[in-house]
């Protein structure tokens, strides 16, 4: 009888905490009500709930505490908020039963898709849930920016700088929203404009005949100074298909040292490559590096069609031990240039938090080594993972002076859209040593201001110089910079030096319509010599109504100014970004959608 009258109770316990529990549920979807994700559908809501692992009670409601469901907001956000990962889009059955099927299995054993020969671990429903609480410990680190200020055409005529795909500020600003920071708990040296305008897509015209990139310039109103105008320049490259690239001869080399061991480092890290991993094939070698106190070859010149051998090396990868970067970089490109393939994509994938504390760590040594390695011919990608003690400057810094480009992995969705959505783009480069000049008419502008790429800028003779190194772009990537111009007639003032030897107010430019003209060199993949194509921007790129791209790149910039607190932000205000954003159609552009949803949360903060 006792037995029974505990098991009534219990029962009764159960249904009470069900029945508050899917109240509970309730108030957080009203609470996420114009977050993108509440725009899916329920099935894929159901499909989003099995890829985040937040286990459910009886009654259907998380199980997780509404911290874990707040760091896993990235993981439920922009594409992998409607499609996270495809677990097998070949079998039966939805991607939830799939997830669901995964998860069940016991944690140290996998799943074998036998139907898409796809390898897939047993917790790959996870996602990370380690966040640092604004105001908490935080070791991060990141290079001071002294932001451009407005120059003077009479004094500067030409402003100079190398082409940027990066995309680490945003996806980390990101992070920091949906973990609840402030504006004021925002660092500025995070905030890189060039980089947050380079994670979007935009409709930018495509290239021509033997032409790596296509060219897009367009004018428009300045929406925070009244006394300015917007210049766009977007070049976009072609998109290719992964499997009609040239072989690819790739080494992961990955941070397994002490500070890996949380949830959204190698864990997240390791089912990251893993979705790498099914998009390669037989022509492509994998090589596996990792380094701690010190560095090790896990695997060497493996078949990317081994898909199962290279998930199995990559999950019983464990973290400890100090962090010897610089051994396991060395060793990384001796495997590259051991197995290099002559006009294919030799490249070393670095994945780490940048907290090197063993031989050459700081930025300089980092720069010195990572400079003399990319002599080789062999890129880089850095891939970013973690928060708390994230040395962002030091993952810049390979990145920019190894041939390489720079993303920050936040999430599996973030995962899938560097490595799978845009592995083209991450991984085959179709032009290097890329460089912009744009040379002001005095005519026409009187001032000008680039906004960001203060890390990219170059000197003018650098422009004509071949051997200054520059940025890379690769298959399907696309670049975007802005300008504040103020024409010659603008109520603005802008400073200019008096010369002694030479009268820089009687040179007036040339009356012919064009407001600048603008040069780009770049090089062929195994090119030696630059190619040299100019780009007059006249009267008629001027647009009173101009595109959506425009308003949108405009409402980044505008964000942009917001979490620097830039002295030249104007007018600028989140809702006059939130009204830019009115002028574009984000609903079928996920990641778009998704920064809509990030200015409206961080406003929020800002009542």
């Amino acid at each position: 009888m006792k037995k029974r009258t505990v098991g009534l109770a219990l029962g009764v316990i159960l249904t009470v905490v069900s029945l508050f529990g899917c109240g509970n549920a309730a108030q957080r979807a009203d609470d996420v009500e114009h977050t993108p994700s509440a725009r899916a559908d329920d099935s894929q809501t159901a499909a989003d709930t099995a890829h985040s692992g937040a286990p459910a009670t009886s009654g259907g409601a998380p199980a997780a505490s509404d911290n874990a469901s707040a760091a896993s907001g990235s993981a439920s956000a922009a594409g992998e908020r409607r499609d996270a990962v495809q677990l097998d889009p070949s079998a039966d059955g939805s991607a939830a039963d799939m997830a669901a099927t995964s998860a069940a299995a016991p944690a140290e054993e996998s799943v074998y898709y036998d139907a898409a020969d796809f390898f897939v671990d047993a917790k790959w429903a996870e996602v990370p849930t380690e966040q640092i609480e604004p105001g908490g410990w935080n070791a991060e680190e990141y290079s001071a920016v002294a932001e451009n200020g407005f120059l003077s055409v009479a004094n500067s005529p030409l402003s100079t700088f190398s082409a940027d795909v990066d995309t680490a500020s945003y996806s980390n600003i990101r992070r920091m929203i949906e973990s609840g920071y402030a504006l004021e708990d925002i660092p500025a040296g995070a905030v890189r404009i060039e980089e947050m305008l380079n994670y979007f897509s935009y409709d930018y015209r495509l290239p021509k005949k033997g032409e790596p990139f296509g060219v897009t310039t367009v004018i428009g109103d300045c929406p925070w100074n009244e006394d300015a105008k917007l210049l766009q320049i977007g070049l976009k490259t072609k998109e290719i298909d992964f499997s009609e690239a040239p072989d690819s001869n790739l080494v992961f080399l990955l941070d397994v040292s002490g500070s890996m061991y949380t949830d959204d480092k190698l864990p997240l890290l390791q089912k990251s490559f893993s979705l790498l991993v099914q998009e390669l094939g037989q022509k492509d070698t994998v090589s596996i590096v990792t380094y701690a106190g010190y560095d090790d070859v896990v695997l060497r010149g493996e078949s990317g069609n081994h898909k199962e051998a290279i998930v199995d090396a990559l999950n019983a990868l464990e973290a400890g031990g100090s962090t010897n970067g610089s051994a396991g970089i060395e060793t990384a490109y001796q495997l590259a240039e051991q197995y290099f393939i002559k006009g294919g994509n030799n490249r070393v994938i670095l994945a780490t938090d940048g907290d090197l504390n063993v031989g050459a760590s700081s930025e300089s040594a980092l720069k010195e080594l990572i400079t003399e390695k990319k002599e080789s011919g062999v890129y880089l990608t850095v891939l970013g993972f973690g928060t708390g003690n994230i040395k962002d400057n030091k993952m810049e810094t390979l990145a920019d002076c190894g041939n390489g480009n720079y993303a920050y992995i936040d999430s599996l969705g973030e995962a899938k859209k560097v490595l799978v959505e845009q592995m083209g783009a991450t991984l085959v480069t179709v032009a290097r040593d890329v460089k912009l000049q744009v040379e002001f008419n005095p005519a026409y502008v009187k001032g000008y201001r680039l906004l960001g790429y203060e890390n990219r800028a170059l000197a003018a003779e650098d422009f004509d110089d071949d051997k200054k190194d520059a940025g890379e772009i690769g298959a399907g990537h696309m670049v975007t910079a802005l300008y504040e111009i103020v024409p010659v007639d603008s109520e603005q003032e802008i400073p200019m030096a008096d010369l002694k030897y030479q009268d820089n107010k009687t040179d007036t430019g040339v009356t012919n319509g064009e407001w600048l003209n603008l040069k780009i060199r770049y090089k062929e993949p195994d090119g030696g010599e630059s190619v040299l194509k100019e780009y007059p921007v006249t009267q008629e790129d001027y647009a009173e109504k101009p595109s959506e791209d425009f308003y949108f790149a405009a409402a980044v910039a505008e964000f942009g100014l917001i979490l620097r607190d830039s002295a030249h932000k104007g007018d600028a205000s989140m809702e006059n970004v939130r009204e830019l954003l009115r002028k574009v159609d984000t609903e079928a552009d996920d990641y778009k959608d998704e920064f809509v949803y990030l200015v409206r949360r961080l406003q929020k903060t800002m009542l």
